[in-house]
């Protein structure tokens, strides 16, 4: 099999996206627009990828340069000039697929089926193309007899021209020495000076060369993103695809519209999400989780057997069969061990949790380490900020804390130990002692008529 380059076309500024960001770094289902391209392309193993980049390469550029070889289109005058930074490095025996950043959704077995279409068929070129109800916008495909004439723009087509449903969706394959002389060949056509890669194929067909067409099945996979209508759009699509890949590998969804799943996210089998559900970033929940309503994961490993309602956890690690929420919060740092409950307004941050360990509610725990099996009464509050620095607490295996504790960190409280209700700890604590700190209850009878004779 011949040598494949992937070239990926990113130089556009996405003037319509009114934003300062590069349009390929837009996120979609949680990755920038680029990440999605990049990733087919890695799927199909193809190890020579370079993508030009232009309007704020350096924003892309530092993003991909792990993933991909990078070439500076310093004027941005058109898919053809973009194209034309590559021939230094277009081998004449190789294919050249050619993608858009901004055309997330096809998928890596479509562009699989393109180039093995074009390579069997020893075309010159291939166009993937698209049949659309609604074609407007796109360019169109000219054929007589099945064989392929030339692309007109919707800007350039007559009426009859504008009635062809079979669109251009601006990915092509190219034989190498084919590509490198059409673009040693095309001129700027426009006021504006821009070099159109479509005229590749306007020179190829007047030199004999042989164009074929791939149509893809799927007409959504031909998407580009130009502004953020399109955008939603294409997040819409890439979420139902998710859902339905993830139900499909035995993941329960109840409500499965109500439910947001990144792309990078990784599901187990029986794994039960309820409505208005979000998992995003690199999250991974494991077998016989149940996650939901209305919860949010972000960057978390969920152990299996653990049920989440209605709370949010942010890069924080949850073991097998715990029972976060409702209404708890899980910041970053947050490492839960197996059978932990974490109850009703709970916010845990930075802190490791032992097994067993109970949290059930109205408490804050910072920088802090809890043993196994340790219980915190409601209330209870880690005191770990001072103003300046963050301070840890310690408490020991089996310990219990009454309600309304505060640990004023640093401090540590050893195994088996009893805190009373109400203390505000200062001090350590040793191994099976009980620590109470209250002021003596004062009761000044008859105080009401006193007050009322003085006034």
């Amino acid at each position: 099999m011949p040598q494949i380059t992937a070239v990926i076309l990113a130089a556009g500024k996405g003037t319509r996206m009114k934003s300062e960001l590069p349009k390929v770094m837009h996120l979609l289902a949680g990755l920038p627009l680029i990440d999605h391209v990049l990733d087919k392309v890695e799927k199909l193993g193809i190890q020579e990828k370079v993508t030009i980049v232009g309007h704020g390469r350096e924003i892309v550029s530092d993003h991909i340069a792990n993933r991909s070889g990078i070439l500076v289109q310093e004027k941005q005058l058109g898919t053809g000039h973009a194209l034309i930074q590559t021939l230094p490095l277009l081998k004449d025996d190789s294919t050249i697929l050619v993608l858009s950043g901004d055309q997330p959704l096809l998928s890596s077995e479509t562009l699989s089926s393109l180039l093995r279409h074009h390579q069997e068929s020893k075309a010159s070129a291939t166009v993937l193309t698209a049949m659309m109800d609604n074609p407007f916008g796109y360019g169109r495909i000219m054929k007589k007899n099945g064989i392929f004439e030339g692309i007109v723009e919707e800007k350039d087509a007559n009426p009859d021209q504008k009635g062809i449903n079979e669109i251009n969706t601006g990915t092509y394959c190219f034989h190498g020495s084919s590509l490198k002389s059409a673009l040693k060949q095309i001129t700027p056509q426009n006021a504006q000076g821009e070099y159109y890669l479509t005229d590749v194929f306007k020179i190829l067909v007047s030199g004999g060369l042989k164009i074929e067409t791939f149509c893809t099945a799927d007409p959504s996979e031909a998407l580009g993103i130009n502004n953020q209508v399109q955008l939603a759009e294409a997040e819409e699509i890439l979420y139902d695809r998710i859902r339905k890949y993830w139900m499909m590998e035995g993941v329960t969804i109840m409500n499965p519209s109500s439910v947001f799943i990144d792309a990078q996210v990784v599901l187990s089998k029986d794994v039960f999400i309820y409505p208005f559900t979000i998992i995003k970033g690199n999250s991974r929940i494991e077998e016989g989780a149940m996650l939901g309503p209305g919860t949010t994961i972000i960057n978390c490993i969920c152990g299996s057997g653990s049920r989440i309602e209605n709370s949010v956890a942010r890069d924080a690690e949850i073991g097998k069969n715990c029972l976060v929420g409702p209404f708890a919060y899980l910041r970053p740092g947050t490492e839960l061990g197996e059978g932990v409950k974490v109850g009703d307004f709970v916010e845990i941050k930075n802190s490791r949790i032992g097994e067993g360990t109970k949290v059930p509610h109205l408490s804050y725990i910072g920088d802090s380490i809890l043993g196994e099996n340790v219980n915190i009464g409601a209330g209870t509050i880690t005191c770990n900020y001072d103003g300046k620095s963050k301070y840890k607490t310690v408490i020991g295996n089996n310990t219990f804390v009454g309600s309304n504790t505060n640990f004023i960190a640093p401090v540590e409280i050893g195994q088996d130990a009893i805190i009373g209700a109400g203390s505000t700890i200062t001090k350590d604590v040793p191994d099976k002692a009980l620590a109470v700190e209250r002021s003596q209850q004062k009761v000044i009878e008859n105080w009401q008529r006193a007050k009322d004779s003085r006034g």
